[in-house]
């Protein structure tokens, strides 16, 4: 069909240009048609033109990106028919000031034939490589938490660096394909991994990252559609074994993908899922968290595990303080505050939480809430409430 199209396209440029060359008188014979000419293959480009601007126009309705190809035609396409709509109206406005549309200069007339009969050529060129099998091609959206811009809440708490910097490094081991995290409940180890990701990309790790929750019942499926989605891969089977295949063979494409599968509560058949690992594909790495160390260590057979544990009480009140605002610059509140945050026992989301409850209320509301944390029973309070809100 491509060569249909050059053959057709070259024919016409032999056609338009060739010809005259053999006999340049015939650029005063053929002044009218070659106008005529011009007029008609414009009148084409335009419409090929507007074809193609509408699938541009759809594609980015779409979210999908436009082949560079197809931007540097259009820009073409518009400069030559500029330039086109130039040498028809420098001739037209030559014609009226002719008799009768016949001018008594026929070097004039022999000059805008040949100018015609050239732009003709040049017309016919551009259409022909306007004939675009597609104009744009499906981009992968990154993780919404990896842009820098949209980075919001991270704290780079001083105990927790080294944890950092333990699990880049065993990211970029050769050796290791699969590295656990685990705590408490709101501890903050979602929050931690993301920050690692963040890293490794700025470090050129992999290139490709991305972030699923499993859950306490895994959804196989589900887990299968978050990550395809994520990679732009369409499923063309439904069974979950033929999605397993197709998401294999996608994941194997990767040289270099991080895959960060998020509160794990027991063994997750990665085969299953359609995710390879060691030998399989040593370009695909996970990152896995969970509050179970026997999860990571035993049932995911995890090779590098690291803890992360309460805040300290430097720290604790740190968090607190920014969250809460100025509100206990208040004389009266700044002691019953500090009371408030260590009773929250170092768990940073249980911190979070209390801080926002408690922001801009009297000096009661803190006290019967230093009370309620004080209970017996406020350790059960502050388990619920950091499973409640352990995937903020």
């Amino acid at each position: 069909m491509e060569d249909q199209i050059a053959t057709a396209v070259a024919g016409k440029v032999v056609e338009y240009f060739v010809e005259p060359i053999v006999n340049p008188l015939s650029y005063l014979w053929n002044y009218k048609s070659n106008f005529e000419n011009l007029e008609t293959e414009v009148r084409k480009l335009n419409v090929r033109r507007s074809t193609v601007d509408r699938l541009v126009e759809e594609s980015r309705r779409n979210g999908d990106e436009i082949e560079q190809q197809v931007n540097s035609w259009i820009d073409r396409a518009t400069k030559i028919n500029d330039e086109a709509s130039k040498v028809i109206r420098e001739n037209g406005e030559a014609n009226m000031k002719c008799l009768n549309g016949w001018c008594s200069n026929p070097m004039k007339r022999h000059k805008h034939s040949w100018k015609a009969a050239k732009k003709v050529k040049d017309v016919v060129e551009v259409y022909g490589e306007g004939d675009f099998q597609r104009v744009s091609y499906r981009t992968i959206p990154e993780e919404t938490w990896l842009i820098p811009s949209l980075m919001k809440g991270y704290e780079a708490f001083e105990s927790r660096k080294s944890t950092s910097k333990e699990i880049l490094s065993a990211l970029s081991n050769p050796d290791v394909n699969m590295v656990g995290v685990f705590g408490q409940s709101g501890i903050g180890k979602t929050t931690l991994v993301k920050e690692v990701a963040r890293q490794a990309k700025v470090k050129k790790l992999f290139d490709q990252i991305v972030f699923v929750e499993v859950s306490k019942t895994p959804d196989i499926k589900k887990i299968q559609g978050e990550i395809a989605d994520k990679l732009g891969l369409h499923f063309r089977k439904e069974s979950e074994s033929g999605r397993a295949g197709a998401l294999r063979a996608r994941l194997k494409n990767e040289n270099k993908i991080l895959l960060i599968l998020d509160d794990i509560c027991g063994r997750l058949d990665l085969d299953k899922v359609g995710i390879p690992f060691e030998e399989d594909h040593k370009g695909c790495k996970l990152l896995l968290t969970s509050t179970n160390e026997d999860v990571l260590k035993n049932k995911m057979e995890s090779q590098s595990n690291f803890p992360i544990g309460v805040l300290n009480e430097e720290e604790a009140w740190s968090l607190f303080k920014k969250t809460v605002g100025n509100c206990i610059e208040d004389g009266n509140l700044d002691s019953i505050a500090k009371d408030v945050a260590k009773a929250c026992r170092g768990v940073p989301k249980v911190i979070v939480t209390k801080a926002r409850e408690l922001k801009n209320k009297g000096e009661c509301e803190w006290k019967n809430a230093l009370v309620e944390l004080r209970k017996p029973s406020s350790k059960s309070f502050a388990r619920k409430l950091s499973r409640k809100f352990s995937r903020k």
